[in-house]
């Protein structure tokens, strides 16, 4: 009776696998349109590529017309060990797809540098990603696998994308996949790329039907997918898909608590990915948990953040005043791992919103600097009733300050020093590439004492060729000349800093387009005449 049951249970098995195979071979040959398919390195998108590469592998010759490209996604900021495993994946498939002549190509996508996790925190001074916040997921994913994507759009006219989403993956996964299909069609349109559409061969899948079909069904690249389990039951957490689309992006969750999530992931309070790993025998890697600790520590440090916007506006976040015991307290709210405060008021600097410009004014105060100057805004406001009532407000942050990403800066380099990556042991935590396009916006914004160069050599050592054209132009004695000329004639040196980085950068162009334009941008920035926003 058991033999019975097993055998009814592997038929099952075997007729879903079937029934998936002959889909995807009758999608394949409907049109001339190349597939994009995505893989992420987790079960759902082995199980696709898996499933494609054998269903073109049992298809005659004559009928392999177009092109299929594998496609992963590299943030730069991917967990060691499974970016490793990625690479080697790749490399296996493009061989064994060669090997038998398959129309099969890998390519791994990463965001430009300028859009790079370290270029826009320690370059441009973002603030780490939050769930508020999540700027990390457009600009090192979203966007470098929609711009691949789109190269291929303009190349055919229209793509595929083949992707492992599952309708009983989550509820609103779910929702979100049948609100895109149409009945009886095989492929849904893209929401938000035109000229693009999705085809999910496995979107009826159960969990037990991927694992099945993995663990019974043998990679053809080689790959173990026994070892790609033991990495899930290490772990309490799914994986982070390849996400292509703006519009579920949320529904894509956190990577943190994935093992094939970013090793600096800040929107989890707690990442298990990398304590998983950890405890699973890669002490190695505990340098860098305790680095992406301390660096969501910070995230809302008030002396590591310009209390302006990248823009120069200034706004203001309301603060909630209670009186405790007859005396009056501002309640600072828990947000993330900072835990709530209760601060009596009068220990802060209150100052009326109208006086707020005489008041930095007189007290030479630099709101880009690495300080709080426990400033509270207070101002009266209307309520519908026609009551007034007293409010009052923090400065809201802005970016890191330049300390700040020094200091972020200064340690990550200190860990990559002192990694022992056992598979690579001139791992890269940050790569040159950043590192120049770091100096280069820092320079920009009238960061002029070139300490990235010394910075680098003091803790990696090895010799680096830095661009002499990106130097600032003045040295630290005529620096310390143009501060004493600024506060002699009371106008601002972060200003003027960009001011002379402006015009070098348009130095040398006959038609110096779009000057004027970022002369008035640099003019205009609200911290300097402090307009309400």
């Amino acid at each position: 009776m058991t033999d019975g049951i097993i055998s009814n249970l592997f038929s099952k098995e075997l007729q879903i696998v079937e029934e998936a195979k002959a889909q995807i071979k009758l999608a394949y040959k409907m049109d001339n349109r190349p597939w994009v398919v995505g893989y992420s390195g987790g079960k759902d998108s082995t199980v696709v590529v898996q499933l494609v590469f054998e269903a073109l592998s049992e298809m005659d010759r004559e009928e392999l017309h177009k092109k299929v490209y594998v496609i992963s996604s590299d943030t730069l900021v991917e967990t060691p060990l499974i970016i490793n495993s990625i690479n080697q994946t790749l490399r296996r498939i493009q061989d064994e797809a060669l090997l038998r002549n398959l129309p099969i190509e890998t390519h791994k996508v990463k965001p430009v540098m300028k859009q790079s996790f370290w270029v826009n925190i320690i370059g441009k001074g973002y603030p780490t990603p939050n769930q508020q916040f999540r700027w990390c997921t457009d600009r090192l994913k979203i966007d470098p696998a929609n711009q691949f994507i789109m190269d291929k759009v303009s190349s055919f006219g229209e793509v595929i994308m083949v992707l492992g989403v599952r309708e009983d993956e989550s509820a609103t996964r779910g929702n979100v996949i049948r609100s895109h299909s149409v009945e009886g069609k095989l492929f849904m349109r893209h929401s938000t790329l035109s000229n693009a559409y999705v085809y999910a061969p496995i979107r009826s899948f159960t969990l037990d039907d991927v694992w099945d079909y993995l663990l019974n069904y043998p990679s053809p690249w080689g790959d173990d997918n026994h070892e790609l389990h033991r990495l899930y039951q290490d772990s309490t957490s799914g994986e982070c898909p390849l996400v292509v689309d703006k519009t579920i992006k949320e529904s894509a969750g956190s990577c943190g608590n994935s093992r094939f999530g970013c090793w600096v992931c800040t929107v989890v309070s707690e990442d298990k990915a990398l304590t998983g790993f950890i405890q699973s025998g890669h002490d190695w890697m505990k340098p860098l948990l305790d680095f992406r600790n301390w660096l969501t520590m910070i995230r809302d440090d008030r002396t590591k953040r310009m209390k302006y916007r990248m823009n120069g506006q200034i706004y203001y976040n309301e603060v909630k005043v209670e009186d405790i015991d007859g005396v009056s307290h501002v309640i600072i709210p828990k947000k993330a791992n900072r835990q709530k405060e209760k601060i009596q008021l009068d220990s802060y600097n209150i100052v009326k919103k109208e006086e707020l410009k005489t008041y930095i004014s007189e007290n030479n105060i630099d709101l880009s600097e690495a300080k709080d100057h426990n400033i509270l805004v207070t101002y009266e406001e209307e309520l519908l009733d026609g009551t007034i009532v007293q409010k009052y407000a923090h400065l809201g942050l802005g970016p890191f300050t330049f300390e700040t990403r020094k200091e972020i800066l200064e340690k990550l380099l200190t860990v990559q020093s002192k990694l022992t990556h056992p598979a690579d042991p001139y791992y890269e935590l940050i790569s040159i590439e950043e590192l120049k396009e770091i100096r280069k916006i820092w320079f920009k914004n009238g960061e002029w004492d070139d300490s990235i160069p010394e910075m680098y050599e003091r803790s990696i050592g090895n010799p680096v060729e830095w661009e002499i054209d990106d130097r600032p132009l003045f040295d630290k004695e005529q620096v310390s000349d143009l501060e004493l000329l600024c506060d002699q004639y009371k106008v601002d040196l972060n200003v003027v800093k960009k001011l002379v980085s402006i015009e070098k950068e348009y130095s040398g162009y006959k038609v110096r387009r779009g000057l004027m334009d970022e002369i008035s941008k640099a003019l205009k920035q609200d911290y300097l005449h402090l307009i309400e926003k």
